[in-house]
């Protein structure tokens, strides 16, 4: 039997996008969201995914379908025998850089001994924004391809720390590799946003609540919808979707007005965002990232870590 390669894509939108473009080879979707909610370092493993499914369904009303997950698995059954190599598709931001740590993890822990390569967007020549591989232009993304990074020893030793860090309590750990080279060329920028999640230890909002309440600062906002699209396109290297920026909006209510044309800062979100006040406790704040609740720490920009919150430091 001849030997496919296995690509493994950041979601139906690129696995869509790769069967139009009829790319040789099978294709797994992986549609997770792991850079919120608890993980664990076995990635295939009951208790993970009772614990996504209670995350899922409790944060965001969704119903973790395991029919899916359970199809996703399969195709990785007997993979040395069925493929000759294997491609991962995930862009720059965290969201993605997250799944795709755990998708490393899961096929060493299969132990998967195939050659793996890495296709990631992010600069484009002749454009001044960050690229998402669905947004690229068919010449674009086959160039990508073209251009595919193998990745090394090294690389898959890394991926299996940095995964171990984020599933533990920890999380100041990962400072060390924000410096250390490897061939993930934006990991640098998102375990620097990963800390920075963390509320600030001035104002209590950690960097995507801050900015949202800087937008209505400084922009005249009419919607909820409306601000939900100008926190999508000004969130850096997070890669966040609709839902999940939905959800920290409706959270930030505590700060602004809704009237029938607008939306504005009230005073509260003022005196937050010029730093005159600190909110940290005062809105509901209880998301959790890999292996720590998130109202644990806080983000020192003096100190440049995560520092033990108010009411865990002793």
């Amino acid at each position: 039997m001849k030997k496919e390669i296995l690509h493994i894509t950041n979601g139906g939108v690129l696995t869509g996008y790769l069967s139009e473009l009829e790319v040789e080879g099978e294709i797994v979707t992986w549609q997770e969201m792991l850079c919120e909610g608890p993980t664990r370092e076995v990635v295939h493993s009951d208790e993970l995914i009772q614990a996504r499914g209670q995350f899922l369904g409790e944060f965001y009303n969704i119903d973790l379908d395991l029919n899916k997950v359970d199809f996703a698995l399969k195709q990785l059954n007997n993979a040395n025998e069925r493929y000759n190599e294997v491609v991962l598709w995930f862009e720059y931001d965290l969201f993605c850089h997250i799944n795709m740590l755990a998708v490393l993890n899961l096929l060493l822990q299969k132990k998967i001994n195939l050659p793996y390569y890495l296709v990631c967007s992010g600069r484009v020549k002749g454009s001044d924004v960050l690229k998402g591989l669905s947004e690229l232009s068919s010449g674009q993304l086959l160039a990508h391809y073209k251009n595919k990074v193998l990745l090394t020893k090294d690389d898959l030793e890394l991926s299996r720390t940095l995964w171990g860090i984020y599933c533990g309590k920890d999380h100041n750990l990962l400072k060390p590799y924000i410096v250390k080279p490897s061939s993930f060329k934006y990991l640098s920028n998102c375990l620097k946003a990963h800390l920075e999640r963390f509320p600030d230890s001035k104002t209590g909002l950690n960097i995507l609540e801050s900015n949202i309440l800087k937008i209505l600062k400084e922009n005249e906002v009419k919607s909820k919808h409306h601000l939900l699209g100008y926190a999508l396109n000004y969130q850096g290297y997070y890669g966040y979707g609709d839902t999940q920026l939905s959800r920290i909006i409706d959270n930030l209510e505590l700060f602004y007005t809704v009237s029938e044309d607008k939306i504005e800062l009230n005073r509260k979100g003022h005196e937050t965002v010029l730093g005159q006040h600190n909110a940290f406790g005062e809105f509901k704040n209880d998301m959790v990232f890999g292996g720590v609740e998130k109202m644990n720490f806080q983000f020192s920009k003096t100190q440049n870590k995560l520092i033990k919150s108010p009411m865990h430091a002793n």
